[in-house]
This record gives C-alpha cells, structure tokens and sequence, in this order.
C-alpha cells in the first residue's frame, strides 16, 4: 500500500484483505468513511485506521473480516516447547524461532523491538496468555510464532495475577495495521475457550498443537 494518506477501493480492500466488492459496498451504504472525487471513490488512512480501531473494540467486524486463517499465517515449525521462568529468555527465543521464517527480513530488530514493545507495556491479557507482538518494515507479511512454556513464567505483570504459560508472538510489515489487530482480536477472542488452553498445555508435539489452533472451536 502506498504511503499516501489518500487511498482507492484497491488499496483499501488489499489493506483490509477483504474483496473490492465489499469495500465498494461499504462506501455506498455509508459503512465505511469514504468520499468521491467525481465518480470515483476515496478514502483517507487516518480514518480507516480509525474506523479498523473502533469496530475491533466494539467486536463489530463483519464475517469477510472477521476471519483469520491460521494456516496462512503458522506452521508446525513456528510452534515450539519452551522452559523459561522469565519473560526476557522465552521472548528471545520466540523471537529467534519466528525470526526463521521468510516474512522477517531482520532477526535483530525483531528481538530488539519485541523486548521494546514490552517494556512499553506488558503484553499478558490474562488466563495465562501473552500476545507479544509488532509492526516492522523489515517484515514482507504477517507471521506468527506460538510459545508453549513448560513452566510457569512469573514476571509477566498480568491483570490476574496468573503465569503465562501460552505466548502468540506476531510481526507484520508496517502497513498491515488492520491485518494486525485483526489477528490480535482474533487470538485473545479464541484463547478464551478454557478447553483450548488446557488442550495446547497437553500437547506433545508441534504438529498434535498446530492441528488444534487451525480447527474451528
């Protein structure tokens, strides 16, 4: 997508990963901030960004949206066993796993930005998960590494006072910012099914976890 802050139908359904027919059906019922310039419709970042914000906060994505494919953006390799009691050792090793695959351009700035990012606050969200995660030019698209810690890891400072036993490390290209937190609402929506949880800590391999996350709980 273009650094411009004026977009077309196009750009927008790329940014959106929606078809342009959705988009364009957006604009003429008034669903999406959007204006024209004779016939041709327009449509500025800043407000879409916005209008992404505000309708992930309220859950009120549409079902085209709404939908992450985990398949397309993990694979068994990406999911790992690990046995760290701090954050900083199973963050850096995260980083170091998903740092293999092609999408990431730069291993030392992902580490480095990760460490930054949680640093800036703390990315647990309770039931002992946490979403590492990060935007980077040097990432081409949208990957996602899974952490499953064999211990708890006690320096998390999450709401609920709980461990975290479940880490979802995400790095997307800069301008994937609704892909983004799309797939953010998408994890912490899923995490919440208890069973899930439980299910992943039992695993045994990296394949039996991978199976359990691309299925429709």
């Amino acid at each position: 997508m273009i650094d411009d802050d004026i977009l077309t139908i196009e750009e927008v359904a790329k940014y959106l990963r929606v078809s342009e027919r959705t988009v364009y059906d957006w604009a003429q019922k008034g669903e999406i901030p959007a204006g024209k310039i004779g016939t041709v419709w327009r449509f500025k970042k800043s407000e879409i960004e916005k209008w992404v914000n505000d309708r992930l906060s309220m859950n009120r994505m549409s079902p085209q949206f709404s939908s992450v494919q985990v398949e397309n953006i993990l694979s068994p390799d990406r999911i790992m066993f690990i046995n760290f009691a701090t954050k900083r050792d199973a963050l850096l090793a995260l980083a170091d796993n998903l740092a293999n695959a092609p999408q990431v351009k730069n291993r030392q700035e992902l580490a480095s930005e990760i460490l930054k990012r949680e640093e800036l606050m703390s990315t647990a969200i309770g039931r002992g998960i946490a979403i590492p995660h990060v935007r980077l030019s040097s990432v081409t698209d949208l990957v996602v590494s899974v952490g499953i810690s064999q211990c708890d890891i006690i320096d998390f400072q999450t709401l609920d006072d709980q461990p975290v036993r479940l880490l979802f490390m995400i790095a997307a290209a800069y301008n994937q910012h609704a892909y983004y937190l799309q797939t953010l609402s998408y994890f912490s929506a899923k995490l919440k099914n208890k069973e899930l949880r439980t299910a992943l800590l039992s695993t045994k391999t990296p394949q039996e976890a991978y199976n359990l996350l691309v299925q429709d709980r």
